[in-house]
């Protein structure tokens, strides 16, 4: 009996360390994608700025969409779609049609690299 209640004790924490690990705080990887928007694609602090404010703005309904167990994954990819080309529309804005062009290019090669499809840099 102790060595289940023990055991249980230290899934726990161990479940609670990996957890935290995994939800690093929202400020400081906002802080990490700014500096990386400004070294990979040579923002200035303004640009870089604007690019993680209106990303962070459009997070809440990309969550809401990717959270909705009601929808197909069709019906996912359609509305993050639609997030996502309202979002570009702001950034677009902001960049210009060549830097923007250099952003999604980026954005593209760093998503497929955080799900493990590859990408060099």
């Amino acid at each position: 009996m102790k060595r289940l209640i023990t055991g249980t004790i230290l899934m726990l924490v161990l479940f609670t360390s990996l957890n935290a690990l995994a939800q690093r705080d929202p400020s400081a990887r906002a802080a990490e994608m700014k500096q990386k928007l400004k070294t990979d694609l040579q923002l200035t602090d303004i640009q870089a700025d604007s690019v993680t404010a209106i990303n962070r703005e459009f997070m809440p309904q990309r969550r809401e969409i990717f959270q909705d167990q009601s929808l197909s994954a069709d019906d996912k990819k359609s509305k993050m779609k639609e997030v996502t080309d309202q979002s570009d529309k702001r950034i677009q804005a902001v960049l210009g049609d060549d830097l923007f062009k250099k952003y999604q290019d980026w954005r593209l090669k760093n998503m497929q690299r955080r799900r493990g499809g590859g990408g060099n840099n």
